[in-house]
């Protein structure tokens, strides 16, 4: 169901898509001024549309929930925002559902199989949950063709230590497959956040390819350690340096220049649909670090492109 099922009169329409024509444009000429392809963003979601609900609706009452509020910016169909990101430029759409509760994962995965098979341009996903059968259902999702995980410590309030994980995290990496991982303690601490389960999951599994989301704001320096000393740990863009970001969790002056050292692990996300700004302000955020144009080449495609294994130039 797109924008003519959508209940808005003609006017209306037109002068949605007019804005979102606007924005596209301001969104690609971003990436276009570089001379890249387009943009390999690694954070992006698309769930189940009553789970998509739900999590919009937390984010309704995040004045309750977080103490702030949280206007979510990309309220369309599925079809909608899958236009729009392919109109920003987005070579690969990731679904990046996770699950909160036993159970959850494997039927997530059957979705995210699912929404591979009927959007060509999808980035297979998968994700997963301590418990029993996680290292059966984590090896159904890698015959399927998953090539992205995620997982969501705050959320599913568990360590990506559990030892229940194991059979998981031993075939990950062995198939060198990125796992999108929030485990920052913010906008929310969770028992689980921080660095240190982190760091003991890769004391056992020390070659997993782990997208540390968000920077692992707020704790900047700390994640940046475990990406100098673990070779295949990354960290993603993801709302970092925003205004929104910085009132709750700001970047140090210091950090700048540690980020632009780590090049080419640094991979960019929006986390798109549930923004509370326009896309192209993540793009404006990381262009004000004027960290120069080789480093913007590498975190707005070549990183991300050569994670999710996106093809150079469009089929």
């Amino acid at each position: 169901m797109g924008r003519e099922a959508s209940g808005e009169s003609g006017a209306e329409l037109a002068e949605t898509e007019a804005v979102e024509a606007a924005e596209a444009a301001e969104v690609r000429r971003h990436w276009q001024s570089l001379g890249l392809p387009g943009l390999a963003d690694i954070h992006v979601h698309f769930m189940p549309e009553p789970m998509h609900r739900k999590v919009q609706e937390f984010f309704d009452n995040a004045e309750t929930n977080y103490g702030r509020a949280w206007p979510v910016q990309y309220r369309g169909s599925e079809a909608d925002r899958l236009q729009l990101l392919r109109a920003f430029g987005l070579r690969g759409i990731p679904s990046l559902a996770y699950p909160h509760k036993p159970g959850m994962a494997a039927w997530l995965n059957d979705w995210c199989a699912e929404f591979a098979a009927r959007v060509p341009d999808a980035v297979h996903s998968a994700t997963l949950y301590p418990e029993e059968g996680v290292g059966d259902y984590v090896g159904e999702a890698l015959a399927a063709g998953a090539r992205l995980f995620k997982v969501h410590v705050q959320v599913g309030r568990f360590s990506p230590a559990d030892e229940l994980l194991d059979p998981a995290w031993r075939q990950l990496q062995e198939a060198v497959v990125p796992i999108v991982i929030h485990a920052g303690s913010a906008p929310q601490h969770g028992r689980f956040t921080g660095v240190g389960h982190v760091r003991e999951l890769l004391t056992r599994f020390p070659r997993l390819t782990l997208v540390i989301a968000h920077l692992g704001m707020p704790d900047y320096d700390a994640f940046a350690d475990l990406v100098e000393e673990y070779p295949n740990v990354h960290l993603d863009t993801t709302m970092a340096a925003t205004d929104f970001a910085d009132e709750y969790a700001p970047m140090p002056a210091e950090y700048v220049q540690r980020l632009g050292d780590l090049g080419d692990r640094v991979v960019f996300g929006a986390d798109f649909p549930n923004i509370p700004y326009p896309y192209v302000t993540q793009l404006q955020a990381l262009e004000r670090l004027e960290l120069g144009d080789d480093w913007l080449r590498g975190v707005l495609w070549t990183n991300g492109a050569r994670l999710m294994g996106l093809p150079a130039a469009p089929d």
